[in-house]
Protein backbone atom coordinates (compact mmCIF):
# COMPACT_ATOMS: atom_id res chain seq x y z
CA UNK A 1 0.00 0.00 0.00
CA UNK A 2 1.26 3.48 -0.88
CA UNK A 3 2.09 5.81 2.34
CA UNK A 4 -0.22 8.62 0.31
CA UNK A 5 -3.21 6.07 0.34
CA UNK A 6 -2.73 5.18 4.30
CA UNK A 7 -2.16 8.71 5.34
CA UNK A 8 -5.72 9.45 3.11
CA UNK A 9 -7.53 6.68 4.92
CA UNK A 10 -5.81 7.84 8.13
CA UNK A 11 -7.22 11.02 7.42
CA UNK A 12 -10.87 9.84 6.19
CA UNK A 13 -10.90 7.99 9.51
CA UNK A 14 -10.28 10.58 11.56
CA UNK A 15 -13.08 12.57 9.83
CA UNK A 16 -15.74 10.03 10.01
CA UNK A 17 -14.88 9.50 13.72
CA UNK A 18 -15.10 13.03 14.17
CA UNK A 19 -18.38 13.20 12.67
CA UNK A 20 -19.53 10.13 14.94
CA UNK A 21 -18.59 11.91 18.25
CA UNK A 22 -20.09 15.39 17.14
CA UNK A 23 -23.15 13.68 16.06
CA UNK A 24 -23.20 11.79 19.55
CA UNK A 25 -22.86 15.04 21.25
CA UNK A 26 -25.02 16.78 19.56
CA UNK A 27 -27.84 14.43 20.10
CA UNK A 28 -27.10 13.62 23.78
CA UNK A 29 -27.35 17.35 24.29
CA UNK A 30 -30.38 17.44 22.44
CA UNK A 31 -32.09 14.98 24.18
CA UNK A 32 -31.23 16.42 27.47
CA UNK A 33 -32.83 20.01 26.52
CA UNK A 34 -35.87 18.23 25.55
CA UNK A 35 -35.96 16.33 29.08
CA UNK A 36 -35.28 19.23 30.67
CA UNK A 37 -38.29 21.30 29.06
CA UNK A 38 -40.47 18.27 29.97
CA UNK A 39 -39.41 18.79 33.37
CA UNK A 40 -40.46 22.31 33.53
CA UNK A 41 -43.16 21.93 31.80
CA UNK A 42 -44.47 19.39 34.37
CA UNK A 43 -43.43 21.45 37.22
CA UNK A 44 -45.56 23.94 35.83
CA UNK A 45 -48.60 22.06 35.20
CA UNK A 46 -48.02 20.66 39.26
CA UNK A 47 -48.47 24.80 40.28
CA UNK A 48 -51.51 25.44 37.52
CA UNK A 49 -52.96 22.30 39.39
CA UNK A 50 -52.44 24.09 42.69
CA UNK A 51 -53.72 27.58 41.61
CA UNK A 52 -56.92 25.75 40.10
CA UNK A 53 -57.25 23.76 43.64
CA UNK A 54 -57.32 27.22 45.17
CA UNK A 55 -59.47 28.77 43.23
CA UNK A 56 -62.05 26.00 43.38
CA UNK A 57 -61.95 26.74 47.15
CA UNK A 58 -62.90 30.15 47.01
CA UNK A 59 -66.62 29.94 45.87
CA UNK A 60 -67.45 27.88 48.61
CA UNK A 61 -65.19 30.10 51.27
CA UNK A 62 -67.36 33.40 49.65
CA UNK A 63 -70.67 31.94 50.53
CA UNK A 64 -69.67 31.03 53.93
CA UNK A 65 -68.58 34.45 55.00
CA UNK A 66 -71.99 35.90 52.73
CA UNK A 67 -74.20 34.08 55.64
CA UNK A 68 -72.72 36.81 58.02
CA UNK A 69 -74.74 40.34 57.62
CA UNK A 70 -72.41 42.75 58.98
CA UNK A 71 -69.08 41.54 56.97
CA UNK A 72 -67.19 43.86 54.90
CA UNK A 73 -68.87 43.91 51.42
CA UNK A 74 -65.58 45.22 49.41
CA UNK A 75 -63.35 42.83 51.02
CA UNK A 76 -65.65 39.86 49.43
CA UNK A 77 -66.12 42.01 46.14
CA UNK A 78 -62.33 42.32 45.79
CA UNK A 79 -61.65 38.70 46.28
CA UNK A 80 -64.50 37.71 44.05
CA UNK A 81 -63.10 40.35 41.11
CA UNK A 82 -59.81 38.68 41.53
CA UNK A 83 -61.02 35.24 40.90
CA UNK A 84 -62.64 36.25 38.07
CA UNK A 85 -59.76 38.22 36.61
CA UNK A 86 -57.46 34.80 37.18
CA UNK A 87 -60.01 32.40 35.63
CA UNK A 88 -60.82 34.66 32.57
CA UNK A 89 -56.77 34.47 31.98
CA UNK A 90 -56.20 31.60 28.99
CA UNK A 91 -53.19 30.06 29.96
CA UNK A 92 -51.19 27.67 27.60
CA UNK A 93 -47.63 26.11 27.45
CA UNK A 94 -46.43 29.22 25.41
CA UNK A 95 -46.86 31.00 28.79
CA UNK A 96 -43.45 29.92 29.84
CA UNK A 97 -41.92 31.56 26.54
CA UNK A 98 -43.41 34.68 26.96
CA UNK A 99 -42.02 37.01 29.72
CA UNK A 100 -44.96 39.18 29.48
CA UNK A 101 -47.64 36.70 29.74
CA UNK A 102 -46.00 35.25 32.63
CA UNK A 103 -45.52 38.43 34.63
CA UNK A 104 -49.26 38.94 33.72
CA UNK A 105 -49.98 35.38 35.18
CA UNK A 106 -47.79 36.04 38.42
CA UNK A 107 -49.78 39.46 38.82
CA UNK A 108 -52.94 38.43 38.74
CA UNK A 109 -52.17 35.33 40.98
CA UNK A 110 -50.67 37.74 43.47
CA UNK A 111 -53.70 40.00 43.26
CA UNK A 112 -56.20 36.61 44.29
CA UNK A 113 -53.49 35.86 47.25
CA UNK A 114 -53.61 39.86 48.60
CA UNK A 115 -57.19 40.10 48.53
CA UNK A 116 -57.40 36.59 50.02
CA UNK A 117 -55.17 37.63 52.75
CA UNK A 118 -56.90 40.37 53.40
CA UNK A 119 -60.52 38.47 53.63
CA UNK A 120 -58.36 36.67 56.27
CA UNK A 121 -57.41 39.43 58.44
CA UNK A 122 -60.90 41.19 58.30
CA UNK A 123 -62.17 37.47 59.46
CA UNK A 124 -60.33 38.27 62.53
CA UNK A 125 -62.83 40.87 63.84
CA UNK A 126 -65.92 38.38 63.27
CA UNK A 127 -65.77 35.95 66.17
CA UNK A 128 -68.93 34.02 65.61
CA UNK A 129 -67.68 33.10 61.69
CA UNK A 130 -64.04 32.46 63.38
CA UNK A 131 -65.68 29.56 64.80
CA UNK A 132 -67.90 28.37 61.72
CA UNK A 133 -66.36 24.86 61.49
CA UNK A 134 -67.17 25.58 57.74
CA UNK A 135 -64.81 28.22 57.86
CA UNK A 136 -62.21 26.79 59.20
CA UNK A 137 -62.39 24.01 57.20
CA UNK A 138 -62.10 26.14 54.46
CA UNK A 139 -59.45 28.15 55.81
CA UNK A 140 -57.31 25.26 56.71
CA UNK A 141 -57.66 23.58 53.12
CA UNK A 142 -57.03 27.06 51.17
CA UNK A 143 -54.04 27.32 53.69
CA UNK A 144 -52.85 24.14 53.29
CA UNK A 145 -53.21 24.73 49.42
CA UNK A 146 -50.98 27.72 49.82
CA UNK A 147 -48.65 26.10 51.12
CA UNK A 148 -48.55 23.54 48.43
CA UNK A 149 -48.65 26.39 46.15
CA UNK A 150 -45.28 27.54 47.54
CA UNK A 151 -43.37 23.98 47.57
CA UNK A 152 -44.61 23.92 43.46
CA UNK A 153 -43.07 27.05 42.80
CA UNK A 154 -40.32 26.73 44.32
CA UNK A 155 -40.02 23.18 42.57
CA UNK A 156 -40.73 25.07 39.27
CA UNK A 157 -37.88 27.60 39.52
CA UNK A 158 -35.21 24.71 40.34
CA UNK A 159 -36.74 22.68 37.41
CA UNK A 160 -36.15 26.18 35.36
CA UNK A 161 -32.74 27.12 37.00
CA UNK A 162 -31.65 22.97 35.67
CA UNK A 163 -33.12 24.13 32.47
CA UNK A 164 -31.60 27.89 31.71
CA UNK A 165 -28.15 26.93 33.13
CA UNK A 166 -27.56 23.98 30.57
CA UNK A 167 -29.46 26.03 27.64
CA UNK A 168 -26.70 29.08 28.19
CA UNK A 169 -23.65 27.01 28.94
CA UNK A 170 -21.17 26.74 25.93
CA UNK A 171 -21.13 24.63 23.46
CA UNK A 172 -24.90 23.32 24.55
CA UNK A 173 -26.05 26.98 23.63
CA UNK A 174 -25.34 26.13 19.89
CA UNK A 175 -27.51 23.15 20.07
CA UNK A 176 -30.07 25.41 22.10
CA UNK A 177 -29.98 28.24 19.57
CA UNK A 178 -30.04 25.77 16.43
CA UNK A 179 -33.37 24.37 17.80
CA UNK A 180 -35.21 27.16 19.32
CA UNK A 181 -35.24 26.08 23.21
CA UNK A 182 -35.81 29.62 24.91
CA UNK A 183 -35.05 30.81 28.54
CA UNK A 184 -37.80 29.92 30.88
CA UNK A 185 -39.21 32.90 33.13
CA UNK A 186 -38.79 32.33 37.26
CA UNK A 187 -41.74 32.57 39.75
CA UNK A 188 -40.67 36.43 41.60
CA UNK A 189 -41.80 37.54 44.59
CA UNK A 190 -45.23 39.76 44.74
CA UNK A 191 -44.02 43.22 45.03
CA UNK A 192 -45.41 44.65 48.45
CA UNK A 193 -44.75 40.87 50.20
CA UNK A 194 -42.05 41.81 52.19
CA UNK A 195 -43.81 43.46 54.31
CA UNK A 196 -46.19 41.96 56.55
CA UNK A 197 -49.94 43.04 56.42
CA UNK A 198 -51.32 45.48 58.97
CA UNK A 199 -53.53 44.26 61.45
CA UNK A 200 -56.18 46.92 62.84
CA UNK A 201 -59.00 46.25 64.96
Amino acid sequence: MKKGMLIGLIIGGIFVLFIIITYSWGRSTYNNMVTLDESVTQSWSQVENQYQRRADLIPNLIETVKGYANFEKSVLLDVTEARAKVSQLTISKDVLNNPQAFQKFQALQGSLSGALSRLLVTVERYPDLKANQNFLQLQAQLEGTENRISVERRRFNQDVQKYNTTIKMFPASTIAGMFGFLSKQYFQATPGTEKPPEVKF
